[in-house]
């Protein structure tokens, strides 16, 4: 079944495009719900005439999510989780993660514009933000452990300090008491 959708639905496409759907999708819930309109003939000459009065508004709309992008522009995340001993995260690294790292660089994006898929191993990923079916951006995110290589890092050394010091300090002890020993005698 052939829709034009009303508004731009994630993962089916923009406001104005000609989509195929299956039947029940459109019929139950698309077209009910005033997402999307049947694509008849008379549907596609009304759209093709709006879109050419509105063409200067789209291509306002597309410059405006240009500038969006050009803020993303060598934009690198490092997003921190706690990991398990075997490397697993607990819980996953997902889109709304990747906009909460965003907010914290003081750049707001919807997380629902946002594509990756969840993470659950520490890694390079790469998250998509999609501000216009033109216009998007590929983000790098590095997934690091927040506990585990810190703690591992931590106890190597103080170990061995730890192991060696009480072996110095029981030669040091034992040698004082060897010499008084035959001094006394």
């Amino acid at each position: 079944m052939e829709i034009i959708l009303k508004e731009d639905i994630i993962g089916l496409g923009y406001k104005n495009d000609i989509v195929t759907v299956k039947k029940g999708y459109g019929r139950n819930y698309l077209i009910p719900s005033g997402k999307a309109v049947i694509a008849s003939e008379s549907a596609k000459k009304i759209l093709a005439e709006n879109m050419k009065q509105q063409a200067h508004k789209l291509a306002a709309i597309k410059a405006a999510a240009q500038e969006k992008a050009a803020k993303l522009e060598g934009v690198a995340l490092e997003i921190a989780a706690k990991v398990a001993a075997t490397g697993q995260l607990y819980g996953s690294v997902n889109a709304a993660k990747v906009a909460e790292a965003l907010a914290e660089k003081g750049i707001e994006i919807d997380r629902k514009i946002i594509t990756m898929r969840d993470v659950k191993q520490v890694g390079e990923y790469e998250a998509i933000v999609h501000f216009h079916k033109e216009v998007e951006v590929k983000i790098p995110v590095s997934v690091i452990a927040e506990n585990a290589p810190v703690e591992v890092a931590e106890e190597t050394p103080d170990t061995k300090v730890a192991e060696e010091a009480p072996a110095t300090e029981e030669t040091v002890a034992e040698t004082p008491a060897d010499e008084e020993t035959p001094a006394e005698a």
